[in-house]
C-alpha cells in the first residue's frame, strides 16, 4: 500500500542507525540492501506486473484511470509501451483554497464535499480520485500521458525533444467540486503549458499552478496546485530553456496576430451588416462568446465534428444523450440579467450540466460527426428570452430544428407573410420566436431578411440577400483545428461508469423505504407486491425507447399484463415520471408535489397493494435517464 511512506521511514531509520558511529558515507547499494532486508523491494516487485507480450491499445472512448504510484493504490498493470514517449504528471497536493479555510476535518465515514481533477490531453482523458474539500486539499495522483505526433510516418516513432516542442496542445485541467448531495460545480479550468519540462535538467520539473475562478470570478484566485512533470523514458538531450521560451513566444505572437486580423475583419463585417438595415442592431448576431475563463472566442470555435465512437449509435440517440445532461444557467452573484458563459466541452462534460448554448454546441458537434449539415441557431424564445438551438438542413431542403434541452425535433415550414389572410398557414409547434444568426465550425451567417421572426424565415443559406455570410477563410484562420494555440482541443466522449441495474435497485429500495415511512406518518400500512412492480418494467423501457426514437412500441403487452394482474372489482393507478439525477429523496419530494402521484402513494382502501419500479438508462459521460413508476391496486368500495 503506502510504498513511498514506508521507503522514507526505512531510509530515515537506516541513516540514523548506520551513520551514528563514525559518520561514514552511505552508498545507494547500502540503502537498497536495507530495503531488501525488510522485504520492501520484494513487496513492490510482486505488485508490479510488466506486460511484454501484447500492448493493449487504450480506446479513446474510456477515461483512463490515473496510473498511480501513490499511497492509495499499487501499480497493478500498466501498459507502458517502451517505444513511446510519456509525460508523467503528478499532482502533489494543493494549497490556499481559501474558500474552505473554515471547513472542519471530516470524520471517518462522514460524507463531505469533494474535489475531483479532470484532465484532457490529445484524446486521452483522466480523472483523479475525489479528495475532501479543504484549504490544503490532499491531491496525490499520477497521470501517464502519451506524447506523439499523428502526422504521416511519425505515429510509430518515439518523439524526441524537437518533435515534442512542436506539439502545442496544452493539458486542459478542470477542477470540479461535488457537494454532499452529489451536485457538481465548476471551480476552475486551466490550460497547463507542459513544454517547460523539455528545457529542464533531466527532463524533470516542478511547477506551482495558480487556478483562477470561473465566470464573474475569473480574476480571483481559487487555490494553488503543486505539479511535477517528468519525461519517460528520460530525454537523451534536453533543449535549452531559451529555445523553449522562444518557441512559446513565437506561437503566442502568431496567435495574437491571427486573432487581431479576425477581429478587424469581424468589425468590418458588422459595420456592413448594420448598413443593410438599422434595425439589425437589435438582432441577436453573436460573433464572439466568453468561455468559463472570461476569454472572448469566436463562436465557431465552440463547434467541431465530434464522433462518439461506439458510445452512441444514431443522431437521435445523440440528441437524447445531450438532453439528459443537466441544464443550469451560469450562476450570478446578486440580481441582474443573465450571466453569459459558454463552456469549453471538457468543463461541460465533467460537471455534466450547463446552459442551453453548451447543449446546442455539443449536439451540433455530434450531428456534424454523423455527417449531417448542422448549425447552431441563436435567437429568442417566448417573451424575448435569448436561446440557442440546433438546425439541420436536409439534401431535399427540409429544415429540422432540434431542441437540445428536451430532445424534441420540429420540422420548419415557413409561413408566407405576403399571402392573402384567407390562405391556410401552418401553425408552428416550436417555441422559437426570432433568429439572429446561424453558425457551425466553418460558416457564420447573419440573418438579413426583413423580419427576424422564425416562422417567416427562409433558410436558403446560399442566398446572400437573406443570409450575410462571413468569409470561410477568415473563420478557418482562427477556428480550424491547430489554427491557433489558444483553441481548447475537443475531448473524446467517455463510456458510462454507472452500473444501470445496481443503481436502479438502489434507488428503488430507497423509494420503498421513503414511501413506507411517509405512509406510516399518515397511519397507513404498506404492502408491496413484487410481481406488480416487475410488470411496470416494459412500460418504462418503452417510454425511454420513445424518447430516443420517437416511436412508441410494446404498449399492448403492458396493458394486457396489467389487466390480467388486477382482479375484477379492483382499480389500478400508475404514475410514471422522469428525472436526470439519481437522488431518490429529491425525486420522491418532486413526486409528492404531483396530485396524481400523491393519490397513489397515500392510497387508502381495501386490499391496497403498492408497487414501484425504477429503471436507469445510462449514457456516455455517466449521464442518466431515470424513469420511476409508482402504482397501486385496491378493491373499489363505493
Amino acid at each position: 500500500m503506502d510504498v513511498h511512506g514506508r521507503i522514507r521511514e526505512i531510509l530515515a531509520e537506516t541513516i540514523r542507525e548506520e551513520l551514528a558511529p563514525d559518520q561514514q558515507h552511505l552508498s545507494t547499494e547500502d540503502l537498497i540492501k536495507a530495503l531488501r532486508r525488510r522485504g520492501i523491494i520484494d513487496d513492490v516487485m510482486k505488485e508490479l506486473n510488466f506486460v511484454t507480450d501484447s500492448v493493449e491499445q487504450e480506446l479513446p472512448s474510456s477515461p483512463k484511470q490515473p496510473i498511480c504510484f501513490d499511497r492509495q493504490s499499487t501499480l497493478k498493470k500498466t501498459n507502458i509501451d517502451p517505444t513511446r514517449r510519456y509525460l508523467y504528471l503528478q499532482v502533489l497536493g494543493g494549497k490556499a483554497f481559501l474558500e474552505h479555510l473554515q471547513e472542519p476535518e471530516p470524520l471517518p465515514g462522514q460524507v463531505c464535499s469533494t474535489f475531483t481533477l479532470c484532465l484532457h490531453y490529445r484524446n486521452q482523458r483522466f480523472r483523479s480520485k475525489p479528495v475532501p474539500c479543504a484549504c490544503e486539499p490532499d491531491f496525490h495522483d499520477g497521470f501517464l500521458l502519451e506524447v506523439h505526433r499523428e502526422s504521416l510516418g511519425d505515429g510509430t516513432r518515439m518523439a524526441d525533444s524537437t518533435t515534442m516542442l512542436s506539439i502545442s496542445d496544452p493539458i486542459h485541467m478542470v477542477l470540479i467540486k461535488t457537494d454532499i448531495f452529489g451536485e457538481t460545480t465548476l471551480v476552475a479550468s486551466y490550460f497547463l503549458e507542459w513544454r517547460s519540462v523539455l528545457g529542464s535538467e533531466n527532463g524533470v520539473t516542478s511547477l506551482t499552478v495558480e487556478l483562477m475562478g470561473v465566470g464573474t470570478e475569473s480574476k480571483v484566485s481559487v487555490g494553488i496546485l503543486n505539479i511535477k512533470l517528468e519525461m519517460y523514458p528520460p530525454l537523451n538531450q534536453t533543449l535549452s530553456q531559451e529555445v523553449v521560451n522562444t518557441q512559446l513566444a513565437l506561437e503566442r505572437q502568431k496567435t495574437a496576430e491571427k486573432e487581431r486580423l479576425f477581429l478587424v475583419y469581424a468589425k468590418q463585417w458588422w459595420r456592413e451588416y448594420l448598413q443593410i438595415r438599422p434595425s439589425h442592431n437589435s438582432r441577436l448576431v453573436k460573433i464572439f462568446a466568453q468561455d468559463e475563463n472570461g476569454i472572448n472566442r469566436p463562436v465557431c470555435s465552440y463547434v467541431k465534428p465530434l464522433r462518439a465512437g461506439r458510445l452512441l449509435d444514431t443522431p437521435r440517440q445523440a440528441a437524447r444523450f445531450v438532453n439528459v445532461l443537466g441544464y443550469e444557467r451560469a450562476p450570478v452573484i446578486g440580481g441582474g440579467g443573465k450571466q453569459e458563459q459558454w463552456c469549453t466541452l471538457l468543463a461541460f462534460l465533467c460537471r455534466s450540466k450547463g446552459d442551453c448554448e453548451d447543449h446546442a454546441n455539443l449536439l451540433c458537434s455530434l450531428l456534424l460527426g454523423y455527417g449531417l449539415e448542422a448549425f447552431v441557431c441563436v435567437g429568442t424564445k417566448a417573451k424575448g428570452v435569448p436561446h440557442a438551438w440546433v438546425m439541420t438542413c436536409g439534401t431535399d431542403g427540409t429544415i429540422t430544428f432540434w431542441e437540445s434541452l428536451t430532445g424534441h425535433r420540429y420540422i420548419h415550414k415557413p409561413t408566407n407573410p405576403d399571402e392573402p389572410p384567407v390562405a391556410e398557414q401552418p401553425k408552428p409547434l416550436y417555441p422559437y420566436r426570432t433568429i439572429g444568426c446561424v453558425f457551425n465550425h466553418q460558416m457564420f451567417l447573419g440573418n438579413c431578411q426583413p423580419s427576424d421572426a422564425v416562422e417567416t424565415c427562409v433558410f436558403d443559406l446560399n442566398d446572400e440577400s437573406k443570409w450575410k455570410p462571413m468569409s470561410e477563410e477568415a473563420i478557418k484562420s482562427v477556428c480550424a483545428p491547430g489554427a491557433t494555440t489558444s483553441l481548447p482541443p475537443f475531448p473524446p466522449l467517455c463510456a458510462s461508469t454507472i452500473d444501470a441495474s445496481v443503481t436502479s435497485n438502489e434507488i428503488e429500495m430507497q423509494l420503498r423505504l421513503l414511501v413506507s415511512e411517509h405512509r406510516k406518518d399518515l397511519g397507513l400500512t404498506t404492502v408491496w407486491e413484487d410481481q406488480l412492480s416487475y410488470l411496470l418494467s416494459p412500460a418504462l423501457a418503452s417510454y425511454e425507447f420513445e424518447r430516443t426514437t420517437s416511436i412508441s412500441a410494446g404498449n399492448e403487452e403492458f396493458q394486457d399484463a396489467i389487466r390480467r394482474a388486477v382482479p375484477d372489482g379492483h382499480t389500478f393507478k400508475g404514475f410514471p415520471i422522469h428525472f436526470v439525477y439519481r437522488n431518490a429523496r429529491r425525486a420522491f419530494a418532486t413526486c409528492l408535489r404531483s396530485p396524481f402521484c400523491e393519490e397513489i402513494i397515500c392510497c387508502r382502501g381495501d386490499q391496497v397493494r403498492l408497487a414501484v419500479r425504477v429503471r436507469v438508462f445510462t449514457y456516455p459521460e455517466s449521464a442518466c435517464a431515470v424513469w420511476i413508476m409508482f402504482a397501486c391496486k385496491y378493491r373499489s368500495v363505493l
